[in-house]
């Protein structure tokens, strides 16, 4: 949807092919971590204004059984907000109601296979995971449990990225609550999500520390976590882009903000073109998008790896990392600008 509208903006008419239901879509249970710069390619579609968005004004970045840590702050980079947290479906619903009013075709239980695209000159796939076989695949043995939860004491709108050799666990401001993902490995996500709510809470409680006290847990879901990404993005008269080109962890939550990213560069690469597949405006789109994808599928993955071990020299290397990180202000402001604006922030 966001796509299509992006193309209108752009003089390009687009249509909506979706497998599901309309309103399925809509129902949709995930809770987004928005950059600032997802905000602002949001507000270019029209859609931003009228959604109640949680700011994050201050990152907080730790080890859990290690010394060291680091805080990004807005004000620092003379921002509002590093990033915004809000429900999936509000911004969903928020874009289906902007692609009605823009008179954007919407064709639901409609599934669209390899040999029904040859009548478009291009074909996006914008949903969806990257197929095996089509791109380089790793299964980090891990599930995302997704919850909200109560705390005791005002958040104050600070993020928490918390790192244990159990995975993950980040802590999103959401309205006077906080949205967690607690990473699990695959052998104990059933366990977990079976849970009572003063058993998961304990649990929360031990994987986070005694920053927060929390008082109260609402349900929990669970997504298989990898890293899956095409080589290439683009084919003869086809682009895959978001999800479709490429899966990450949710740490550092770069996913959906990658794929706006994705979304504003193809719709200018195409807009500018009388042929929007036309082989030279594809690779043109390809080549733009090579050093934002390489960078947010690098850092992603880097962070899983560089995280994971327990070996205490490596902890500690960690801690100085974090440590190092926090004290010199332009590196800190440059990882800053890199997770917000993506490439744009590299010099």
């Amino acid at each position: 949807m966001a796509l299509a509208l992006a193309l209108k903006l752009h003089g390009v008419t687009a249509e909506i092919f979706e497998a599901r239901e309309r309103a399925v879509v809509c129902r949709d249970a995930r809770v987004l971590a928005l950059s600032d710069g997802a905000r602002q390619i949001l507000e270019w579609l029209g859609v931003w204004s009228g959604l109640a968005a949680t700011p994050i004004e201050t990152i907080h970045i730790s080890q859990r059984g290690g010394f060291g840590r680091s805080r990004l702050r807005a004000a620092e980079l003379g921002v509002t907000a590093l990033g915004w947290v809000l429900p999936a479906s509000d911004l969903i619903l928020a874009l289906d109601a902007a692609v009605t009013a823009a008179g954007i075709v919407y064709r639901e239980n409609t599934r669209v296979g390899a040999g029904d695209t040859a009548t478009f000159s291009l074909t996006a796939f914008a949903e969806g995971m990257v197929e095996a076989g089509a791109g380089t695949l790793h299964d980090y043995g891990q599930h995302a449990v997704l919850c909200n939860v109560s705390v005791a004491a005002p958040h104050q709108n600070v993020a928490w990225e918390r790192f244990t050799s159990e995975g993950p666990v980040a802590l999103l401001p959401l309205g006077d609550r906080y949205a967690v993902v607690l990473t699990c490995a695959d052998d104990t996500v059933a366990e977990i999500k079976s849970l009572g709510d003063a058993a998961f809470l304990a649990l929360l409680q031990q994987r986070f520390g005694t920053r927060h006290c929390f008082t109260a847990a609402g349900p929990r879901t669970a997504y298989p976590l990898g890293l899956r990404y095409r080589q290439n993005p683009v084919g003869e008269r086809q682009v895959w882009l978001g999800n479709a080109a490429q899966t990450l962890h949710p740490v550092a939550g770069q996913g959906f903000n990658l794929a706006l990213r994705d979304i504003w560069e193809l719709a200018q690469q195409v807009g500018a073109d009388d042929d929007p597949g036309a082989p030279e405006v594809l690779a043109a789109y390809a080549r733009g998008r090579q050093a934002d994808r390489r960078g947010a599928i690098g850092f992603t993955d880097l962070l899983i790896d560089s995280f994971a071990p327990e070996f205490a020299p490596l902890r500690h290397t960690r801690g100085a990392g974090l440590l190092v990180l926090d004290l010199l202000p332009p590196l800190r402001s440059f990882v800053a600008r890199r997770m917000i604006y993506g490439a744009r922030a590299w010099p």
